[in-house]
């Protein structure tokens, strides 16, 4: 048989040889940092036997899935440990997530955050005796006879519910064994750096009808330095917690007359209309249109569209003269009828209609965080009419809408590409046609990109862009999505220039996604400390006492009549207490003023960025933010300052 290797290379072998085997054959030093192996394309364990022709490429840590190989290994030690300190414990599911692991445990013994500790310790012992991992199968009446005997009734519902046909697979390393489809490293020496973050509630399967498990949750790295950044970054993130600063900066609240449906406070509404403010702009300098569709549609609507069908469970229903309709969870059926409110020609081609529609859609309270998972968002949708030959142009007049945002508020992004699913719709020639058109688009652009095979949607191919923020957390946020079915299904047409009915193509796309999860996204990547442009509020002036009020009031005025967003602070307090607190609330100017500046007419100037900027003339100052605003300087601020 013959194996190709990633960088091309081939290697030949008379017989069937484990992908472990061939790790060593090929270096020793390989095989003592592979996590997993590649298969053609499918992630598979060390252990996997290659008896035929194949593409083979050996995964470490750098790798996602190496990663997870490696994480997967830590969350079975991370139970051992747990079932050698609290033989009782009733294991359910334990798969590596983004960042980490976890497992999921039904225990008696209630488990809190401070016996993270003794699991770790446990966990330690673990790795130093150097386990090694194997691999088994049983019959499945074995397999459910074995779970029994353990009491271990999690395991026995999963292994009932897979296909009767199905290899029941274990993984055994010393006394613990677990039902495991893999990937496990070779043994447990390699998991030497590990951390235990944090513990919370899940239901088993997802579903509130059942039972609450206990979860907890951890992360993993080959080397100590590595976990160390991870930590910092924990705590980083932490600092810079949304629900925290939206708090504490007045931005919004939720509350338990309304779960999942966030409040926006006044200075939140600033901020949130400043954002959209500035969408209208970019969007009305690149040939948008901007409608607003009905909040509430017909049962009807819903069926033609198909989210009656598919969607129906996360909707919100009502009946109004004995009719059904739906609270929207998309803008799109509503911009479809905006389209064929008249008749439409080739000349009016590309439309871009864009919509700030507010959706509903129901989403378990378990899942609710913040502004990040909400039950209702504003949603910056838009929805692009045009003929097959105009989708390159247009894909790229998006991505490049897109990059401008995310350039201003200092956004990496990376790119993936998603081609046609196993149950998609539509003729190969169209599928074809477009998955073409968006590749060509993003090679003319310059984009790098990933493709990710067989992940696009069921009515077209699409663009994910995820960003990157300053702390290297990534959010999946822009998305152009390419739409032959929704025309179809709701009879969608234009006259072509040759004077016969056409169906355009349509563009799903947005640039924040949700408003309201952008807002999170932003107060977390400036750690509350806003631009300029977008803070809530500009300027604070700071009189040194109730003496200089009247001329806070003149310089207050001014700023105000300048359209600069600015406040005083009457508060008979200390200057620098004022000071402090203007910082606490990450205002990017404070204006100090006394008996000099009232003298001279001048204003002692404080900065985020600077911090004292000294004296200077009102005016001078005023036209410099002015100008600032204008331009929307994202001016930098030390993280450490930020975080504060």
């Amino acid at each position: 048989m013959i194996i190709t290797l990633k960088d091309g290379s081939k290697k030949e072998y008379a017989e069937a040889k484990s992908i472990i085997d061939i790790a060593s054959d090929i270096s020793e030093g390989l095989a003592r940092v592979a996590c997993a192996g590649e298969v053609d394309g499918e992630v598979a364990d060390l252990r996997t036997v290659i008896d035929r022709d194949c593409e083979l490429n050996i995964l470490t840590f750098d790798s996602e899935g190496g990663k997870g190989a490696f994480r997967h290994t830590t969350s079975h030690i991370m139970a051992q440990a747990i079932k050698r300190l609290y033989p009782d414990v009733k294991l359910a599911i334990g798969p590596s997530v983004a960042d980490g692991f976890y497992y999921d445990i039904d225990s008696e013994t209630p488990i809190t955050a401070d016996d993270l500790g003794k699991i770790e310790a446990e966990m330690k012992k673990i790795v130093k005796e150097s386990q090694p991992i194997t691999r088994f199968t049983k019959p499945r009446a074995e397999a459910i006879q074995y779970f029994k005997e353990k009491q271990e009734p999690y395991k026995v519902e999963l292994i009932e519910d897979l296909p009767e046909d199905a290899e029941i697979s274990f993984y055994q390393q010393g006394e613990f064994v677990d039902l495991c489809a893999g990937p496990h490293l070779m043994t447990t020496k390699p998991v030497k750096a590990f951390k235990l973050t944090s513990i919370a509630g899940a239901y088993w399967r997802g579903s509130e009808k059942n039972k609450m498990l206990t979860r907890i949750y951890g992360t993993s790295y080959t080397k100590k330095a590595d976990l160390e950044e991870y930590i910092t970054r924990l705590e980083e993130a932490k600092k810079r917690d949304h629900r925290k600063l939206g708090k504490e900066l007045g931005l919004f609240m939720m509350r338990e007359e309304g779960p999942g449906f966030p409040f926006f406070l006044p200075k939140g509404m600033v901020l949130k209309n400043t954002l959209l403010d500035y969408w209208r702009e970019i969007h009305n300098k690149a040939g948008y249109v901007e409608i607003s569709s009905p909040i509430m549609l017909s049962r009807h609507l819903w069926e033609t569209s198909g989210h009656w069908d598919h969607y129906k469970e996360n909707m919100y229903t009502t009946v109004i003269d004995e009719t059904d309709f739906a609270i929207k969870p998309m803008n799109c059926p509503g911009g479809i009828l905006v389209y064929q409110s008249e008749p439409r020609s080739y000349r009016d081609l590309p439309l871009r209609m864009g919509e700030l529609g507010l959706v509903h859609r129901h989403e378990k309270s378990g899942q609710l965080h913040g502004l990040m998972r909400v039950r209702c968002f504003t949603q910056d949708d838009a929805h692009i009419f045009m003929m097959p030959e105009q989708i390159r142009d247009e894909i790229k007049g998006v991505a490049k809408l897109i990059d401008e945002v995310y350039q201003l508020f200092g956004f990496k992004y990376h790119v993936e590409l998603s081609t046609r699913p196993e149950d998609s719709m539509g003729s190969d020639e169209d599928w074809e046609m477009a998955t073409d058109a968006l590749r060509g688009a993003l090679d003319d652009l310059g984009l790098n990109y990933v493709v990710n095979e067989g992940d696009g949607a069921f009515y077209g191919p699409k663009i994910d862009f995820h960003l990157e923020d300053s702390i290297g957390r990534t959010w999946q946020c822009g998305t152009i999505q390419l739409d032959f079915q929704l025309p179809l299904r709701f009879n969608c047409e234009y006259i072509g220039a040759d004077g016969e009915k056409h169906r355009p193509i349509m563009i799903h796309r947005v640039a924040f996604g949700s408003i309201e999860r952008f807002i999170g996204i932003l107060i977390e990547h400036f750690a509350g400390a806003f631009p300029t442009w977008l803070a809530p509020v500009q300027v604070k002036v700071l009189p040194i006492s109730e003496k200089y009020m009247d001329y806070a009031d003149k310089v207050l005025a001014q700023l105000k009549e300048a359209g600069i967003r600015a406040e005083t602070d009457t508060r008979a307090e200390k200057i620098g207490y004022k000071i402090r607190e203007a910082r606490l609330q990450k205002i990017p100017y404070m204006l100090v003023v006394g008996a000099k500046e009232e003298e001279e007419g001048k204003v002692s100037v404080r900065s985020r960025f600077l911090g004292d900027e000294g004296a200077k003339d009102l005016p001078e100052f005023i036209q410099a933010l002015k100008e600032e605003i204008r331009t929307r300087e994202n001016r930098k601020v030390e993280v450490e300052e930020a975080s504060k």
